[in-house]
């Protein structure tokens, strides 16, 4: 295996990386790998990343953020204020990343990205590549072209998988292997966040890949199999009283009167309902409608948009969760501000990924290049063979 620390100092000699000369120094005490965030949402995985730390002989590893981009003010207010610690700090890009000078953007060791998944989702038309959303992934593609960082995160919904008959995920990835001047070799899983700790079931597939010249290979960290309810989540410790976003919606008579019929774990659809409190709604029956907490089991999944009834609601009160509670099932802290309106907020807590989660796989990522060993599973999808059945 290529020593990493020789070819870190390598690669930033050979691009006149002036940082180096900061991180040489510290070389038996702490190495700081840079990172840049494409489509980054509000700070689950940039969150994750200021958290993470690993040491192993004498070494600490860490992240350190060099730039951020999305397109919602709100959501770019949110990210500049945590992660950046302050509103002008002039590191986070809000524009259309089709408008952005993708070479200007600054070299990285690691590049995270979440890219859009409306057009993956198996809520809605899963247009795929044929959507406005789907083909924003390369994008990434294209950064990776131009800057060939050491590793690459990319994270999105399940229905990827399966979107255009499984062809934008084989495309995605071929692309993915194929990108910058090596290659990378790509760890593919399919996440279920609540089998490590997370309050909340929450399934997402990550692709974890190193740059092939480093000849490293990501492994999948093993899940804990310690559940967290949501009771625990949203009451342990209880959430302060300075807790910004945590306004509580003022429900209707006939919403409270619904709730009050159903049960902790039940649905609109699988409660014993009074007549006049049935929905007349046609078509699919959506699980999470007016869906309440089942408090002894982790949270069904925090969702970014949606009508009445998809707002997730207390398994006690008769009420939907404020955003602070939902933000508590996806694991930011209490401290953590989101910016906007209500329901702005809403959008952002529902799009991001649970920090805690993204933190085990980013200390893994840590761990890899330390070479410090940790316990882990195989991945359940083959890259490999998903791109050979594209080829043939």
């Amino acid at each position: 295996m290529t020593d990493f620390l020789e070819t870190h100092k390598k690669d930033a000699e050979d691009t006149n990386n002036v940082e180096w000369d900061n991180r040489k120094n510290n070389i038996g005490d702490t190495l700081s790998l840079s990172i840049g965030e494409m489509y980054c949402g509000p700070g689950g995985i940039g969150r994750a990343a200021a958290d993470a730390l690993v040491s192993h002989e004498g070494q600490s590893y860490i992240f350190s953020h060099s730039w951020a981009t999305d397109y919602h003010k709100d959501t770019c207010q949110t990210y500049e204020q945590n992660i950046f610690g302050s509103l002008d700090s002039g590191k986070v890009i809000c524009d259309d990343i089709r408008a952005v000078d993708l070479e200007k953007l600054e070299s990285v060791d690691g590049f995270l990205y979440g890219f859009p998944c409306n057009d993956f989702s198996n809520v809605g038309e899963s247009k795929g590549l044929q959507g406005k959303f789907g083909p924003l992934y390369s994008f990434g593609v294209k950064y990776i072209n131009i800057h060939n960082p050491k590793f690459i995160f990319a994270e999105n919904v399940s229905g990827i998988s399966n979107a255009n008959s499984g062809f934008a995920f084989a495309k995605i990835l071929k692309e993915l292997s194929e990108a910058g001047d090596y290659g990378y070799d790509l760890t593919v899983h399919h996440y279920k966040f609540e089998d490590y700790g997370i309050p909340q079931a929450r399934h997402r597939i990550i692709i974890v890949g190193f740059r092939k010249d480093l000849e490293m290979k990501f492994k999948v960290p093993a899940p804990s199999l310690v559940m967290m309810t949501a009771k625990n989540a949203l009451e342990v410790p209880p959430i302060p009283q300075e807790a910004t976003n945590q306004e509580v919606t003022k429900q209707s008579k006939t919403v409270i009167e619904r709730l009050q019929h159903i049960k902790p774990g039940e649905n609109a659809w699988t409660a014993s309902l009074p007549e006049h409190l049935k929905l007349n709604v046609k078509g699919a029956k959506m699980s999470m409608i007016y869906k309440r907490l089942d408090p002894n089991k982790p949270s069904y999944t925090v969702t970014g948009s949606g009508g009445g009834g998809t707002h997730v609601y207390h398994w006690a009160e008769p009420r939907a969760l404020t955003n602070r509670e939902r933000a508590r099932l996806q694991t930011f802290p209490d401290e953590f501000k989101f910016y906007g309106s209500k329901e702005s907020v809403r959008r952002q807590i529902g799009m991001a990924v649970p920090v805690k989660g993204a933190k085990i796989i980013l200390e893994s990522i840590l761990m890899t290049f330390s070479r410090k060993p940790y316990e882990s599973v195989d991945a359940n999808l083959d890259a490999e063979k998903i791109i050979a059945e594209l080829n043939d």
